[in-house]
C-alpha cells in the first residue's frame, strides 16, 4: 500500500504541474514571454527550494528524456515545415545548418578562451554546445504565428537542421577530448558518417511510413497517430545503430511526410503537435531540475554566461548569418531578422549535459554557462522576436491551423447500383494519391476498409480527398 500511495503522489504532483504548464503557456502568451522560458527558470527555483525534487533527476535520466523529447519535436516541425516550403529554403537552411554551426561554434571557441578562460578543448566544447538554434523554442514561438517570405522558414527548417550537426559536432569533440587517441580528422570522419547515414535512413523510413500510412489498414483511427510515433522511434533507432544521426533521419521524415496525404492525416498531426508540446514542457522542466541556481551565483557562471550571451546575440550569430545569407536574396530586414532570430534552448544545454555524462573537464562550468545563454536568449530574443519582425519589416501574424478534414476533405457517398464502383475491390478504385476510403457502413455497421473488400450497392463509404475532386468522385459512387 505505501508503494500504491508514494506512486500516486508522484503521479499527482506530475499531473498537477503538467496543468500549471498548460495555463503558463496562455500567460505566457499575454505577457509576451514565450513558455520555455517560464518552464526552465521556474523549474531551477523549484530544485533550489526543494532540494529533494532535484535528488530524483540524474544527468543520464535528462540525456534520455531529452532523446525521446526531440525526437517527437523534430518530427512534428518536420511535417510543419513540409517539404514544399524546406525546397523554397534549402540552400540557405542547408549552409546555416552547417556551415554557420561549425563557424558560430569557432567563433564560440575564441570568445570562451579569451573573455572567459577556459581552456581550447572545453572552450569549443562550449561553442559546438550553443552553435545550434533550438527547434523546441522555435517551433514553440513560430508554431501559430505565419512569416512572409522565407525567413520563418529559413529559422524553423535551420533550427531542425542544424541540431543533428551540432549534435555530432558535440560527439566528436567530447572523444577527443576523451580518448587517448582523438584526431581532428576522427571529429570529421564521425560527422560525415552520422549526417550520411541519417539523411539515407531519413529518405527511406519517410518512404516507408509514407506507404503504411497510406495502405494499412487498422481497426481504429486512433491508432494512426500511434503508427507514425512508433515509426518514427524505429527511424531514430535504426539511424543511431548504424552510426548515424537519428536525429537528423527523424527530421528529414517528417520533413518528406509533411505534404503529402493519407488517412486521417489531420489526426496525425494534430496528435503530433500536442505530443510535440508536452514533449517541451517534460524537457524544460527536466532540464531545469538539473540547475542549482545557487551554484551559478557562487562560482560566477551567472557573468560568464551573460558575456557569452551578448557576445553570441549581437556580434557572433550576426557576423555569421548575415554573410551566408547574402547569396539567398533575401531583404536585409529579412537576413536581419533571421540573425536575431538564432534562439537557444534544450538542444544545448542537452548538449552540455553530454560532456557532463562523458566527464569532460570543466563540465560543469559548461553547463551552467549553457542554461545562463538558454534562459537570456529565450527571454530577450524569444520575447522580442515579434518586435523585431516589425522593426525589420518582416510580415507576421497569428493563425489558426485548420487540418484536412477539419477543412471540410470528408465526404461520404452512397454506392448506387451499376455505379463504377460497385462490385469492385477498394484497391481497384481509380481514387489517385489524393483520395482514401476511411470507413465502409455496410447495414449500418460501419467497418475499416481493406484492399480486398468489393463494395456493394447500397454501401455507404466516408471517403477523405481535396475538395476540387468531390464532383468526380461522386460520379464514381452514385452515377451508372
Amino acid at each position: 500500500m505505501d508503494e500504491v500511495v508514494v506512486f500516486g503522489q508522484l503521479v499527482a504532483v506530475v499531473s498537477v504541474g503538467v496543468v500549471l504548464a498548460i495555463f503558463a503557456t496562455k500567460i505566457t502568451e499575454r505577457i509576451g514571454i514565450p513558455a520555455p522560458a517560464v518552464f526552465l527558470a521556474a523549474a531551477a527555483v523549484a530544485s533550489d527550494l526543494f532540494p529533494s525534487l532535484a535528488d530524483h533527476v540524474e544527468t543520464r535520466s535528462v540525456e534520455r528524456i531529452g532523446v525521446v523529447a526531440l525526437i517527437v519535436i523534430l518530427l512534428d516541425g518536420g511535417m510543419h515545415v513540409g517539404w514544399r516550403r524546406f525546397r523554397a529554403a534549402a540552400v540557405p537552411i542547408t549552409v546555416l545548418g552547417v556551415v554557420g554551426t561549425f563557424a558560430t561554434a569557432g567563433a564560440l571557441a575564441v570568445v570562451a578562451h579569451v573573455a572567459i578562460g577556459l581552456e581550447w578543448t572545453p572552450a569549443f566544447l562550449l561553442g559546438a554546445a550553443l552553435a545550434p538554434t533550438d527547434p523546441a523554442v522555435m517551433f514553440s514561438v513560430l508554431g501559430n504565428r505565419e512569416v512572409g517570405g522565407r525567413s520563418g522558414t529559413i529559422l524553423e527548417g535551420e533550427s531542425g537542421a542544424n541540431d543533428p550537426v551540432g549534435i555530432a559536432l558535440v560527439l566528436g569533440v567530447i572523444a577527443y577530448a576523451t580518448e587517448a587517441d582523438g584526431t581532428v580528422w576522427g571529429v570529421a570522419e564521425e560527422f560525415a558518417v552520422e549526417m550520411a547515414v541519417g539523411l539515407v535512413v531519413g529518405v527511406a523510413g519517410a518512404a516507408a511510413l509514407l506507404w503504411l500510412m497510406r495502405h494499412s489498414s487498422l481497426p481504429s483511427r486512433g491508432l494512426y497517430p500511434l503508427q507514425v510515433l512508433a515509426v518514427a522511434g524505429a527511424i531514430y533507432g535504426i539511424a543511431a545503430v548504424l552510426h548515424g544521426s537519428g536525429f537528423l533521419a527523424v527530421f528529414i521524415a517528417g520533413l518528406l511526410i509533411g505534404d503529402e496525404r493519407a488517412p486521417y492525416k489531420a489526426e496525425i498531426e494534430s496528435f503530433h503537435t500536442s505530443l510535440a508540446s508536452l514533449a517541451e514542457i517534460a524537457v524544460f522542466v527536466v532540464l531545469g531540475l538539473t540547475i542549482d541556481v545557487t551554484q551559478l551565483f557562487d562560482e560566477g557562471w551567472w557573468l560568464e554566461g551573460v558575456v557569452v550571451f551578448l557576445a553570441l546575440a549581437f556580434v557572433l550569430r550576426p557576423l555569421v548569418v548575415l554573410p551566408l545569407l547574402l547569396p539567398s536574396r533575401l531583404r536585409r530586414g529579412e537576413r536581419l531578422f533571421v540573425a536575431w532570430g538564432g534562439l537557444k534552448g534544450a538542444v544545448p544545454i542537452l548538449l552540455a549535459a553530454f560532456a557532463v555524462l562523458g566527464a569532460v573537464d570543466e563540465a560543469s562550468r559548461i553547463y551552467g554557462i549553457v542554461f545562463v545563454v538558454v534562459l537570456l536568449s529565450v527571454l530577450v530574443q524569444g520575447s522580442t522576436l515579434e518586435l523585431a519582425a516589425a522593426r525589420f519589416g518582416v510580415p507576421m501574424r497569428t493563425v489558426e491551423h485548420v487540418g484536412f478534414e477539419e477543412a471540410g476533405g470528408s465526404y461520404r457517398f452512397r454506392v448506387a447500383a451499376g455505379s463504377h464502383a460497385a462490385g469492385r475491390r477498394v484497391r481497384d478504385l481509380p481514387l489517385g494519391e489524393s483520395g482514401w476510403i476511411g470507413a465502409i457502413v455496410r447495414d449500418g455497421a460501419p467497418r475499416a476498409p481493406k484492399g480486398a473488400d468489393v463494395l456493394e450497392p447500397g454501401d455507404e463509404v466516408v471517403l477523405l480527398a481535396e475538395p476540387e475532386r468531390v464532383g468526380a468522385l461522386r460520379r464514381l459512387f452514385e452515377r451508372a
